[in-house]
């Protein structure tokens, strides 16, 4: 890191080779194209390597390059004229606990909730994954996306319906 900070292009590309799958895999879950994907990999790390000199290590470095793949994303779906209605709050959705299952089930359940929200609108798509996906709370969100906490809260259980609903129709859940 010290070295990138001094304008070291190996120490760079070193740290570009340790993050490039999981931001490309942060952007993709957010954008839903490969191809915008890359691209919003490309502009992260370019900003991110433009501005290193700026990082305090107050987090890590994954942490602060998420962050930025994270806004250029939504910058991204932004230009796509993404609009977030006001919504009321929902109804929390009761989700009955399963059974255990081995990791392969659980694998291949994962991949096909994954490949089922590809059909998602994108608001209810972008929610789900910063929720589910990246980790960030129901407030972190609202700052993000510049919504309401409760906006929030009502995408993300519509979007769990409507994955529900996607699901079922594929047979995949009960």
């Amino acid at each position: 890191m010290v070295e990138c900070k001094h304008g070291s292009k190996k120490a760079c590309f070193e740290l570009y080779r340790l993050y490039s799958k999981a931001m490309l895999n942060v952007a993709f879950r957010i954008v839903g194209s490969i191809d915008e994907a890359e691209d919003v990999l490309q502009e992260a790390f370019l900003d991110a390597f433009n501005r290193v000199k700026d990082f305090r290590q107050e987090t890590t470095f994954g942490l602060w390059l998420k962050q930025i793949v994270v806004h250029r994303s939504i910058n991204l779906l932004r230009k796509r004229r993404l609009e977030l209605v006001e919504l009321e709050d929902g109804q929390l959705d009761n989700i009955p606990d399963e059974e255990a299952e081995s990791d392969e089930e659980v694998q291949y359940k994962v991949v096909q909730v994954k490949d089922a929200m590809k059909e998602l609108p994108e608001g209810y798509r972008l929610v789900i994954s910063l929720y589910l996906l990246e980790g960030y709370d129901h407030e972190e969100i609202g700052q993000i996306l510049n919504i309401s906490e409760n906006t929030s809260r009502t995408q993300f259980l519509r979007a769990k319906r409507k994955l529900n609903e996607i699901l079922t129709r594929r047979g995949i859940t009960s």
